[in-house]
């Protein structure tokens, strides 16, 4: 294995590590679900914060599980036509779209997101609904969405390494996966 592919190896082991990490929040997701609605109508009990955290974690397994979607070719692909392209078209399509689409993408939503980020913890901020998330549960909470490009554009360069290790001949497959 060339050090392309084995730094490639290592990303898709890291996403995959955080995609099944992050799928455990599905768990806790539908436990604390449970727990509102059982407290709720059967002890008449609220809790905003652990209503909130529910919102919370719904978003965590989403943009957290990005890059592992991506790394596991889970993603909605349009284009028609790269199943039946061989192994150097899709190393060029998959080239082309990370180079193109995905690191340019990535690169805009966490510059975009740092002030609203940068603004939250410098605010100290909590819930604004009584009885919600305290600090500094909202800042580490939205702080994901800096997480979320920069592991979407990890991933995306394990891609590019292995469509450019297929482009150079020392690879069959550029979306080889786990």
């Amino acid at each position: 294995m060339s050090r392309v592919q084995a730094a490639a190896a290592k990303i898709d082991r890291f996403s995959r590590l955080l995609g099944h990490a992050i799928a455990w929040l599905t768990l806790a997701m539908v436990v604390v679900t449970f727990g509102v609605v059982v407290l709720r109508y059967a002890f008449d009990l609220g809790f905003i914060w652990l209503q909130e955290s529910v919102t919370w974690m719904h978003a965590a397994v989403f943009m957290l599980g990005a890059a592992y979607t991506l790394q596991m070719n889970e993603h909605v692909r349009v284009d028609v036509f790269y199943r039946e392209f061989g192994p150097r078209r899709r190393a060029l399509v998959d080239l082309g779209g990370v180079i193109l689409f995905l690191l340019p993408m990535t690169a805009f939503l966490a510059w975009s997101a740092w002030d609203f980020v940068a603004a939250s913890w410098s605010l100290r901020e909590a819930s604004r609904e009584s009885g919600g998330l305290p600090y500094p549960m909202i800042p580490l909470m939205k702080s994901i969405l800096v997480v979320m490009p920069l592991t979407l554009a990890l991933q995306g360069v394990a891609i590019a390494l292995r469509a450019l290790a297929v482009l150079r001949g020392s690879a069959t497959d550029s979306r080889a996966g786990p």
